[in-house]
């Protein structure tokens, strides 16, 4: 069955705003489906990727109620790349899986929208190149660490995080389209409502052809 749909990658960094961009998308009918929701899903309790956290990082990142404790695994994975290289061979897999599972199904419908891949790491990955169009949100660099500081309060952990994501500006380099949240929500509004409009006006062209 081919595809009616246009697979749209949405990425960026640490506190630019990406999820402002995606609930944007969202809110002008294109399917949202969210890496982060989906990472979340794959370590719930009794999910195999759960217990194999377990048994490579210690018990002690599970908590009382037999829950991922998150910050604690993140203190341990984003001081060591190898240790994070080894948790994303780990949940990347299964995260994967329920990705193509939900393309398949919108597949299945007949669905002839947009539908948006919003996941923080896909440049990285090399997840970006199975998407159809890239949209890559930026910020300015002092605006991206002042949101990051208000959010997370740690200057030695924002700067851990930043630094363990692939520049900005060499994701964008990359892009379809870039998304500048510089500035206030009516700015980044209006240029997501451009994008939107140009990504539908591809995916018309690309049914004609």
């Amino acid at each position: 069955m081919t595809r009616r749909f246009l697979l749209v990658g949405l990425t960026g960094g640490l506190a630019t705003g990406k999820s402002t961009v995606s609930e944007i998308l969202k809110s002008l009918g294109c399917v949202v489906l969210d890496a982060d929701v989906l990472a979340r899903e794959v370590v719930e309790p009794g999910q195999p990727a759960l217990a194999t956290i377990a048994e490579e990082f210690g018990r002690d990142v599970l908590g009382p109620d037999g829950a991922l404790d998150r910050k604690r695994l993140g203190a341990i994975v984003f001081t060591d790349p190898a240790r994070r290289k080894r948790l994303e061979a780990i949940t990347h897999p299964a995260i994967r899986d329920r990705f193509l599972a939900r393309l398949a199904e919108l597949e299945a419908r007949g669905y002839e929208g947009l539908v948006v891949w919003d996941a923080p790491v896909m440049i990285e990955s090399g997840g970006y190149q199975n998407m159809d169009r890239l949209v890559v949100v930026i910020t300015a660099e002092a605006t991206q660490r002042a949101r990051a500081l208000s959010r997370d309060g740690d200057p030695a952990d924002v700067e851990r995080k930043i630094a363990s994501q692939m520049p900005l500006a060499d994701k964008a380099k990359l892009a379809d389209y870039v998304i500048d949240n510089s500035g206030d929500r009516a700015a980044t509004e209006a240029r997501t409502r451009e994008v939107h409009a140009a990504l539908l006006a591809e995916l018309r062209a690309r049914a004609a052809s």
